[in-house]
């Protein structure tokens, strides 16, 4: 990759962007907002009540005298196509809005050796041949070659389906799939534990999760149940309305009614052969089904998915660990010859060891000075959360329940203690981080760095 420790300098960056462009997957064209509404009249359902309402309206002209009840059926029907489209259409364009900005929530970052110094920039400025930092809790930016590895493992769960997190380093490895490289890690990937440098090779679509994202795009899409289901109906009910009336005004102008009166008459009867309030009723009961999703955290785009969710009888997967909640949690410490029952569920810091006796207490506080994960609080709709390794983060919970606050006890110490440097015109996300590193006496302050090494490990 024509790098070095000291990572890329300026010129080198500007080059191989103009190379190898942002390192972001593409970004598929919003439709207007015009076409999103006009798409909302093409489903079969719209275009034979929009047939409907014209056949009404031209019954009505052609009446004499023309008759009022036959005009109100006509804008009626009108209307229930137009509410039926505004519904439709209200729900996808504020989902639509809501993903943008839960998107422009997420901080995309991460840290970059150039000219020898380290800088927090945005990770869509990645170029290959960049030299990044990674640790506990950060989100992999490309696809990277480990060059030093420091006890890391890696959740390769959004591109492998395992929720297990897997050991890497940098030490080379035979030839074989990529995926299965030890000393690689991907783009979408998480840092689990550990702390390593690694030369980034692929930015962008170039990378394992732009080739899926390749094929998830091209992928043709599908028509749900109830939409096969409506279509169905659709044209059974249109072919039955065109049969009848055909029926109708074939038997009645050799009888010798009027020609214009039985043409009028077939019109109505095929017109009542519709049923006009299904559509809506079937987008008031979907959105009632949206709303209820909502409560519950969870964001639909199109009215449809709620019903194709609920159809849905059987769950195929692989093993329990994928639908499982990620959450670990200490139940029981066992010291001094004797089991503690912790109570609490979750990474909430709510609950109480049974007896803390400082047998039990000095076990979780060790145990908790040797986690490099990272309890982070709640932030507007998300809860109490690790940035790490599950069982570390338990271990941090348990520790809390006791009373016990490692980042107050003696060995203070955060990521980004002055050791990164954010980009010019670019704010760094704050961090936080509530236990020190694995390796006492690492970051700790002067005052404090002897008993950081006095502590058993």
């Amino acid at each position: 990759m024509h790098t070095s420790p000291r990572g890329l300098t300026a010129a080198e960056v500007t080059a191989r962007r103009d190379r190898y462009g942002p390192n972001e997957l593409p970004h598929a064209r919003p439709r207007p907002l015009w076409q999103q509404l006009v798409a909302q009249f093409t489903d079969l359902f719209a275009v034979v009540l929009l047939v409907a309402s014209a056949i009404t309206f031209l019954a009505y002209g052609l009446q004499q005298p023309r008759d009022p009840g036959t005009f109100r059926l006509a804008v009626a029907i009108l209307g229930v196509v137009v509410l039926n489209a505004a519904i439709g259409f209200g729900q996808e364009y504020s989902a639509e809005r809501t993903a943008q900005s839960l998107q422009a929530m997420v901080p995309h970052t991460c840290r970059v050796l150039r000219d020898g110094e380290r800088w927090e920039l945005p990770a869509r400025e990645l170029v290959p041949g960049d030299v990044v930092v990674l640790e506990a809790g950060d989100a992999v930016s490309a696809d990277c070659r480990l060059v030093e590895a420091h006890e890391v493992s890696v959740n390769n769960a959004a591109l492998t389906g395992e929720s297990d997190a897997v050991g890497c380093s940098g030490d080379p490895v035979r030839a074989g799939p990529l995926l299965e490289a030890r000393n690689c890690v991907f783009m979408g990937t998480d840092v689990v534990a550990g702390s390593a440098k690694a030369v980034v090779f692929a930015t962008g679509a170039a990378t394992e999760f732009g080739r899926i994202f390749r094929l998830a795009a091209a992928a043709p899409r599908q028509k749900t149940p109830l939409q096969r289901q409506v279509g169905s109906m659709a044209r059974r009910v249109a072919g039955v309305a065109l049969a009848i009336g055909a029926a109708l005004f074939a038997v009645r102008v050799p009888a010798g009614q009027p020609f214009v009166e039985t043409f009028v008459f077939a019109l109505g009867v095929m017109v009542a052969l519709v049923p006009e309030g299904l559509p809506a009723t079937l987008s008031v009961s979907l959105a009632i089904g949206v709303r209820r999703m909502a409560r519950q955290h969870a964001l639909v785009k199109k009215l449809l998915a709620v019903e194709a969710l609920g159809s849905t009888t059987v769950v195929c997967t692989d093993k329990t660990g994928t639908l499982t909640q990620a959450e670990m949690t200490v139940t029981q410490v066992w010291a001094d010859g004797a089991s503690h029952p912790v109570s609490g569920v979750g990474y909430a810091p709510v609950g109480e060891v049974t007896d803390p006796a400082p047998p039990v207490r000095e076990l979780l506080r060790v145990a908790a000075l040797c986690c490099n994960a990272r309890l982070v609080p709640p932030s507007g709709r998300e809860g109490w959360r690790v940035l790490g390794d599950t069982t570390e983060g338990a271990l941090l919970v348990a520790a809390g329940k006791a009373g016990i606050d490692p980042a107050a006890d003696g060995c203070p110490w955060s990521r980004s203690s002055g050791r990164v440097r954010p980009r010019a015109g670019h704010r760094a996300a704050p961090r936080r981080s509530l236990v020190p590193p694995r390796r006492h006496g690492e970051g700790c302050a002067p005052q404090g760095r002897r008993r950081c090494r006095a502590r058993p490990s």
